[in-house]
């Protein structure tokens, strides 16, 4: 959900993370709504061997875990970056007066929540399936459907082996074997170590 910056710094702030920094953690409860002005956070969780799996990576523009503040609940999961990154914080309270003020930005808070939860649903149809080749492709289908250029190899993966395998639950060489098995069947097409849906 994208608030106008000039609304949320009125009773926020901008942080400044430096990569692979905490914003928050799993079982913390949420006091702050956080927008990327720039940069990359994961929303992430670790198994009992210590193995990462990635919820979601959100950018520029992005919020992240802004339903917690509705819920009342713990996060269930952590909020790293991944590049360095600015990001506007504004305490719970402040936003959820401005949430309430204004029935426009709550509409669109309830969409972009709505599409989540759908885009979640998707999600969870493919990574449910016991075949590589499925989890993958699924997860590219749901990359490439923001994307306006709908064509063949039109659309470079901007994730990397390790994130695929942290999305999909897969291990990294599964990853590697099947991306190249992809590759042979032409589903995509691999240029200078990029990916190409």
């Amino acid at each position: 959900m994208i608030i106008d910056e000039d609304l949320l710094l009125a009773k926020g702030e901008i942080r400044y993370y430096k990569p692979n920094e905490l914003i928050f953690c799993e079982d913390e409860f949420p006091f702050y709504y956080y927008q990327i002005i720039n940069g990359k956070v994961k929303l992430n969780s670790y198994k009992e061997e210590g193995k990462e799996f990635i919820h979601n990576i959100f950018s520029d523009g992005q919020s992240f875990g802004e339903y917690t503040l509705f819920a009342e609940k713990p996060y269930p999961m952590n909020a790293e970056t991944v590049t360095q990154s600015s990001i506007v914080r504004l305490p719970k309270q402040a936003f959820l007066e401005l949430v309430g003020q204004s029935t426009e930005l709550l509409s669109v808070m309830v969409k972009n929540l709505s599409h989540g939860m759908y885009d979640e649903c998707i999600i969870k149809k493919y990574l449910t399936s016991l075949s590589p080749v499925v989890k993958i492709r699924g997860l590219l289908d749901y990359l490439k459907s923001f994307q306006k250029k709908k064509f063949i190899y039109s659309f470079k993966i901007p994730l990397t082996r390790k994130q695929i395998a942290c999305l999909t639950g897969l291990c990294e060489e599964t990853v590697i074997r099947t991306l190249k098995k992809m590759e042979k069947d032409k589903i995509v097409t691999i240029r200078n170590g990029k990916i190409f849906y």
